[in-house]
């Protein structure tokens, strides 16, 4: 709510010009979407404990040019459907500002009705390029950068390291999964890389023996499959039971440590590619510590993506002294951006100007060391 300057408040309103805030400072809402249900809820869960963090950091220290944020917490379940019914919800109570969503697949949708409506969303984890690719939105950011940045990382260090004979890639026929698989074969296709199998899966089978059949009779020595962690632990669990010893990849979608819950010893030497630890970097020291504090996880993809993205925003507010969603996202296309996980800056399309993901090494500890 604005608040009014009475006389009694002349030293306050004072004070805070000195600040250099406005005396009419007001409570904006900040809606974080993604799934807080379902089987990918864990990385709803990565997400909102670094909006959260981000929210009470700027709000301790003085708002977003003033203004209070408040967090507005909403489950999509990573549903296409339910995600467009929660931005549709988002707009009706008049939300001009999102972190999320979360998966591919329902933040495409959901882009497409806050473009219409002028929200400014920004996804710290939706890394499909059609999300944004030629589209030139005013609204639409990312914090993470695309799968055409993520699979030719992956690609590079299989040509370069592993040099397969026989590779198997797999994806789960969404938009996310497939997307970046078809990448990967084909930078290896172009790197002439056999891949003698390119097939999909069905998203929440519990077996794949049919598959991992196929894997054994052509002899394939390394898997590369697009998607989630669900679907990447059972292949892992059931190809180590056929005795199937082959090196398995994924893009960032498998990076959860319930690929270890579900697969076992069988998630060790898993290969992977995620966005820069950014936590081990000595300039995020202090933001760390106040994960911490909360008790909140720090150690995953997107905590800091998303932590970036509220940063971002609320900058955004200071430097335009506005809430006004198009003067934000005006200043977001124009100006550069000191985050945890570095200098940002966007191009026209709301991408990144650039984003180094990097290869590590999954163990059965549910940790991951840096590969090579």
């Amino acid at each position: 709510m604005q608040s009014k300057i009475r006389p009694h408040s002349i030293a306050a309103a004072a004070a805070l010009a000195i600040l250099g805030l406005s005396a009419h400072a007001d409570t904006v809402k900040i809606a974080i979407a993604g799934p807080s249900s379902g089987a990918l809820a864990q990385y709803g869960d990565m997400v909102k404990a670094g909006a959260l963090t981000a929210i009470e950091q700027i709000n301790a220290a003085g708002g977003a040019g003033g203004n209070t944020l408040e967090p507005v917490l909403l489950d999509d379940a990573c549903e296409p459907k339910q995600a467009v019914a929660v931005a549709n919800k988002i707009v009706s109570q008049g939300i001009k500002f999102v972190i999320g969503h979360v998966c591919s697949g329902s933040t495409i949708p959901s882009a497409e009705i806050y473009e219409n409506e002028g929200v400014v969303m920004v996804t710290p984890s939706a890394t499909a390029p059609q999300l944004t690719e030629g589209k030139k939105r005013k609204f639409i950011f990312r914090t993470i950068g695309r799968d055409d940045q993520q699979g030719p990382a992956a690609a590079q260090y299989i040509i370069a390291k592993v040099k397969p004979k026989k590779v198997a890639v797999l994806h789960d026929k969404q938009s996310y999964g497939q997307g970046i698989a078809s990448i990967v074969k084909k930078a290896l296709d172009t790197a002439k890389v056999p891949v003698v199998l390119f097939e999909g899966i069905n998203a929440g089978d519990s077996d794949y023996s049919a598959v991992i059949t196929k894997l054994k009779s052509l002899g394939v020595d390394f898997v590369y499959f697009g998607g989630y962690h669900p679907e990447m632990a059972l292949l892992l669990r059931q190809a180590n039971e056929q005795g199937v010893k082959v090196t398995f990849m994924g893009p960032e979608g498998v990076g959860n440590k319930d690929v270890t819950a579900i697969a076992g010893a069988a998630s060790e030497g898993m290969l992977l590619t995620l966005p820069a630890d950014f936590s081990t970097d000595p300039a995020n020291a202090a933001v760390v510590r106040a994960f911490a504090d909360k008790q909140r996880d720090v150690n995953g993809p997107f905590q800091l993506t998303a932590y970036a993205g509220v940063k971002i925003i609320a900058d955004a507010m200071a430097g335009t002294k506005s809430a006004d969603p198009a003067k934000v996202a005006d200043f977001m296309h124009k100006n550069p951006f000191q985050t945890p996980i570095g200098t940002v800056g966007y191009d026209a399309q709301g991408d990144l100007k650039s984003f180094k993901f990097v290869v590590f090494t999954w163990h059965k500890d549910a940790t991951k060391t840096a590969a090579d």
